[in-house]
């Protein structure tokens, strides 16, 4: 099975797994969400970053050892572990972030000295307004900054564009640091899209693309993807110049085999 997708820490597993993986204990988990701005999700505690997960998105809680906590992100059911204090107890999500970035107020006010900045994507409760700003259990936000979760964007290209010059960070999912695979998810999930959190199971989603690529498809090489935004360009993350940019498909083709990285191994449309 693959570790990634797997709700088990070795010695608990979701009861989803009885029969299936030799485990201690199965448990049905216990819901929690993310209630700090962004945090690593880890392959082993201590150990290095797989993914990252953004403020109020949920996670199930598997398994407890020394200072973190094992389980299932909810958005993508990517597995791993966080330190336990970055977790909350769930609430109910209202609203989230639709622009690229915005920031934790403590009052209504331009003026007040922000609580923390957020990304693209962070999840909140939203309990009030006053002025331009929304109340959030965790602070106040700009109105314009966040959309009811039932508010949809329409173009993966234009929500991918959003992340324009956003520093590369290997798993990276935020605008302040953010990965291929994460670009992408980003800019799928925001769409409505289903969309996991790597590049080599993004390639089994969606259908082959015959023919001349569209807005919005994917192009895999090995380890790394990037969206096209028409049949010439692609906008992708890219440790080539360490941040997110826009280039022409058929250069980035010839430059990406130059480097000894290999062809393009598939085209899918999401």
């Amino acid at each position: 099975m693959d570790r990634r997708m797997t709700p088990c820490s070795g010695q608990v597993a979701h009861v989803s797994l009885a029969g299936q993986v030799a485990a201690e204990r199965f448990t049905e988990g216990e819901p929690a969400e993310v209630g700090v701005p962004l945090v690593d999700l880890l392959a082993r505690p201590e150990g290095p970053r797989d993914r990252q997960l953004l403020m109020g998105e949920g996670f199930l809680v598997i398994d407890r050892r020394e200072g973190h906590v094992f389980g299932r992100a909810a958005k993508d059911g990517y597995c791993g572990w966080v330190p336990e204090a970055s977790l909350s107890a769930p609430e109910v999500a209202t609203h989230r972030v639709a622009v690229p970035a915005t920031h934790l107020y403590p009052e209504p006010r331009v003026q007040a000295q922000e609580i923390a900045a957020l990304s693209f994507g962070a999840r909140l409760t939203v309990i009030g307004e006053a002025r331009s700003f929304l109340e959030t259990t965790r602070g106040w936000v700009p109105a314009g900054h966040l959309w009811p979760l039932d508010r949809r964007h329409s173009d993966p290209v234009e929500v991918a564009r959003f992340f324009h010059g956003t520093p590369y960070l290997w798993g990276g999912n935020s605008r302040a640091g953010i990965d291929c695979s994460g670009l992408v998810q980003a800019a799928l999930l925001a769409c409505g899209i289903d969309c996991p959190g790597d590049s080599d199971l993004q390639q089994t989603i969606g259908s082959n693309v015959e023919g001349e690529v569209q807005a919005g498809d994917l192009l895999f090489w090995k380890g790394h993807v990037a969206m096209a935004i028409d049949a010439l360009r692609m906008i992708h993350a890219t440790g080539y110049v360490m941040g997110v940019i826009e280039e022409e498909i058929e250069a980035a083709i010839a430059r990406i085999a130059a480097a000894g990285e290999g062809p393009v191994l598939a085209r899918r449309r999401p």
